[in-house]
Protein backbone atom coordinates (compact mmCIF):
# COMPACT_ATOMS: atom_id res chain seq x y z
CA UNK A 1 0.00 0.00 0.00
CA UNK A 2 1.29 3.17 -0.99
CA UNK A 3 0.89 6.37 1.64
CA UNK A 4 1.87 10.32 0.24
CA UNK A 5 2.96 11.89 3.02
CA UNK A 6 3.50 16.12 2.67
CA UNK A 7 6.84 17.78 3.67
CA UNK A 8 5.21 19.89 6.27
CA UNK A 9 4.77 18.92 10.24
CA UNK A 10 1.29 19.83 11.89
CA UNK A 11 1.41 18.38 14.57
CA UNK A 12 2.90 15.49 16.55
CA UNK A 13 1.28 12.59 18.71
CA UNK A 14 3.33 11.39 21.30
CA UNK A 15 3.02 7.51 21.84
CA UNK A 16 1.75 6.61 17.91
CA UNK A 17 2.12 3.38 17.17
CA UNK A 18 2.21 1.04 13.84
CA UNK A 19 1.47 2.73 11.02
CA UNK A 20 0.88 6.22 12.34
CA UNK A 21 3.67 6.39 14.04
CA UNK A 22 5.88 5.51 11.03
CA UNK A 23 3.80 7.74 8.81
CA UNK A 24 4.71 10.43 11.82
CA UNK A 25 8.18 9.82 11.86
CA UNK A 26 8.37 10.42 7.64
CA UNK A 27 7.14 14.02 8.42
CA UNK A 28 9.15 14.84 11.05
CA UNK A 29 12.26 13.98 8.70
CA UNK A 30 11.38 15.99 6.02
CA UNK A 31 10.33 19.06 7.88
CA UNK A 32 13.94 19.11 9.82
CA UNK A 33 16.79 20.56 8.61
CA UNK A 34 20.25 18.86 9.26
CA UNK A 35 21.93 20.72 12.06
CA UNK A 36 19.16 21.67 13.72
CA UNK A 37 18.97 18.61 16.68
CA UNK A 38 20.68 19.57 19.17
CA UNK A 39 21.79 15.78 20.42
CA UNK A 40 21.56 14.42 16.47
CA UNK A 41 23.02 17.36 14.48
CA UNK A 42 23.39 14.28 11.44
CA UNK A 43 19.09 14.09 11.95
CA UNK A 44 17.36 15.59 8.76
CA UNK A 45 17.47 17.01 5.30
CA UNK A 46 20.80 19.20 4.32
CA UNK A 47 19.94 22.74 3.25
CA UNK A 48 22.25 23.09 0.55
CA UNK A 49 19.64 23.53 -1.84
CA UNK A 50 18.53 27.18 -0.93
CA UNK A 51 19.03 29.74 -3.60
CA UNK A 52 20.00 27.20 -6.54
CA UNK A 53 17.46 26.74 -9.64
CA UNK A 54 14.36 25.63 -8.74
CA UNK A 55 14.95 22.14 -10.75
CA UNK A 56 18.29 22.11 -9.71
CA UNK A 57 17.04 22.52 -5.92
CA UNK A 58 13.99 19.74 -6.25
CA UNK A 59 16.40 17.05 -7.92
CA UNK A 60 18.95 17.74 -4.44
CA UNK A 61 16.05 17.59 -2.20
CA UNK A 62 14.94 14.50 -3.77
CA UNK A 63 17.72 12.63 -3.51
CA UNK A 64 18.18 13.40 -0.16
CA UNK A 65 14.53 12.88 0.83
CA UNK A 66 15.43 9.23 -0.45
CA UNK A 67 18.56 8.73 1.41
CA UNK A 68 17.71 10.27 4.49
CA UNK A 69 14.17 8.84 5.15
CA UNK A 70 15.57 5.00 3.97
CA UNK A 71 18.20 5.55 6.85
CA UNK A 72 16.24 6.84 9.56
CA UNK A 73 12.90 4.94 9.66
CA UNK A 74 14.12 1.48 7.76
CA UNK A 75 10.23 0.67 7.57
CA UNK A 76 9.97 2.31 4.67
CA UNK A 77 10.69 2.75 1.01
CA UNK A 78 10.45 5.97 -0.66
CA UNK A 79 8.58 4.92 -3.84
CA UNK A 80 7.82 8.98 -5.66
CA UNK A 81 9.02 12.51 -4.86
CA UNK A 82 6.87 15.08 -5.99
CA UNK A 83 6.85 18.23 -5.51
CA UNK A 84 3.69 20.73 -4.78
CA UNK A 85 3.61 24.69 -5.23
CA UNK A 86 2.67 25.81 -1.54
CA UNK A 87 -0.76 28.07 -2.18
CA UNK A 88 -0.41 29.86 1.12
CA UNK A 89 2.94 31.49 0.18
CA UNK A 90 4.33 33.38 -2.23
CA UNK A 91 5.66 31.79 -5.61
CA UNK A 92 8.80 29.65 -5.44
CA UNK A 93 7.75 28.10 -1.98
CA UNK A 94 8.31 24.10 -3.40
CA UNK A 95 6.57 21.22 -1.01
CA UNK A 96 7.75 17.92 -1.08
CA UNK A 97 5.28 15.18 -1.93
CA UNK A 98 6.57 11.17 -0.81
CA UNK A 99 4.97 8.16 -1.98
CA UNK A 100 6.25 5.45 0.67
CA UNK A 101 5.32 1.69 0.86
CA UNK A 102 5.63 0.34 4.65
CA UNK A 103 7.64 -2.80 4.47
CA UNK A 104 5.20 -5.99 5.42
CA UNK A 105 7.66 -6.91 8.57
CA UNK A 106 7.29 -3.37 9.70
CA UNK A 107 3.37 -4.19 10.55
Amino acid sequence: MEIDIMGNLDKVEIGAQGQKEIIQNVAVILSTIKGSVPLDRDFGLIADFLDRPIPVAQAMVASEIVAEVEKQEPRVKVTMVVFVEDENTMDGVMVPQVSIEIREESI
